[in-house]
């Protein structure tokens, strides 16, 4: 068997500590003779593994005792219509608009109630973070959204916005225990696991308490209130149960690790790794605003687009996978979460600088 460095902006690499340990746990998971795939949610094996993903991610983020944890399904996307549902109280919020996600929420939210654009970087195709110091936050907005780390387009809030006391909800699905991160700033979080956590199906909700009540819009179904999920302790159905199983195995290889500031001191480091080679070539450059930087998702182009197709056609001959760039800007795309080794970097830098000795004009 034969690994490949996986740079692939979702779903994406999961550490291969993980992998094996599930490997090994899949045909019988300790002494209960059934896989986790096959075992019901109600089961005193199952709700051991459910409350341990949710204790150490508690762990791992700090999370107050006034915050509720929740285990959804639907993806992120789900959560631009979930978070008007139960938030939109005036009907009124307003949005930051920094990439495609950010904009599709925004759209979500314009069904539900008046939707507000109050900043935004497409002008220069979302390559930096507006300037969020002193937003036109509306008087009767229930909360202001943004797209913590945008996926795409490589940005990166590295100061949070100032949202004159309303209330902040955040769509950190790229960035997700990436970092150590203050919950007590945001009244919710959210994250699409198959990025840095655990594999696609499963989403993850920080919600404080008091934003979770029956004062929902008219017509939201059962199953799209964070109540019903909260009062069942994320059982209220038959939640994604190997996906669960996976994001706790994840969260304990990020306690073994060290935790969240060592994780983000290890990412800093493979993300200079790659920004300075970047800065230095004569060949390959950033597409970001180099404060605005994302340590998770890296865009790159040569400028010219039958080149950058030729480097993703020889970097995945040489073992390097998913390197292609989103459809909707083109060039090429690393993505080095939490998972991807160090030395994966290391060797996308010395197979770009090769290329670079081949190709420069």
């Amino acid at each position: 068997m034969s690994r490949v460095y996986n740079f692939s902006a979702g779903p994406a690499v999961l550490p291969e500590d993980v992998l094996k340990e599930a490997a090994a746990e899949m045909l019988d998971y300790r002494g209960t003779g059934m896989s986790v795939m096959e075992m019901s949610h109600r089961s005193k094996a199952y709700d051991t593994i459910i409350k341990e993903a949710e204790s150490d991610l508690r762990d791992l983020l700090h999370i107050p005792d006034n915050y509720k944890v929740l285990f959804l399904q639907g993806g992120a996307s789900q959560q631009f219509a979930m978070v008007p549902m139960n938030l939109m109280k005036n009907k009124v919020a307003d949005y930051i608009l920094t990439g495609q996600w950010a904009k599709k929420a925004y759209q979500e939210g314009s069904i539900y109630g008046k939707a507000n654009a109050i900043a935004s970087s497409a002008d220069k195709t979302f390559s930096y973070i507006p300037d969020c110091s002193d937003l036109p936050v509306s008087e009767d907005a229930d909360y202001v959204y943004i797209c913590e780390n945008n996926t795409i387009y490589g940005t990166k809030y590295w100061t949070l916005p100032d949202t004159k006391g309303k209330l902040l909800v955040a769509d950190q699905s790229s960035c997700f225990l990436s970092e150590p991160v203050d919950v007590t700033k945001y009244g919710l979080i959210f994250a699409g696991a198959q990025k840095n956590v655990g594999p696609a199906g499963t989403v993850i909700v920080i919600v404080r308490e008091d934003l979770v009540t029956e004062d929902v819009l008219p017509g939201t179904p059962t199953m799209l209130r964070y109540k019903t999920h909260a009062d069942a302790e994320s059982l209220y159905n038959t939640p994604p149960t190997y996906g669960i199983y996976m994001c706790g195995k994840v969260f304990k290889w990020l306690k073994a690790r060290g935790g969240l500031a060592a994780m983000k001191e290890y990412n800093e480091k493979k993300a200079e790794i790659l920004y300075d080679f970047l800065d230095a070539s004569q060949l390959f450059k950033g597409t970001v605003v180099k404060k605005d930087r994302s340590l998770m998702n890296v865009p790159f182009v040569t400028g010219d687009e039958e080149l950058d197709a030729l480097f993703v056609k020889e970097s995945k001959a040489a073992g390097f996978e998913n390197l292609k760039g989103h459809r909707t800007v083109g060039g090429m795309r690393a993505s080095i979460y939490n998972a991807m080794p160090a030395e994966g970097v290391e060797k996308l830098v010395e197979f770009m600088a090769d290329f670079e000795k081949k190709h420069r004009k």
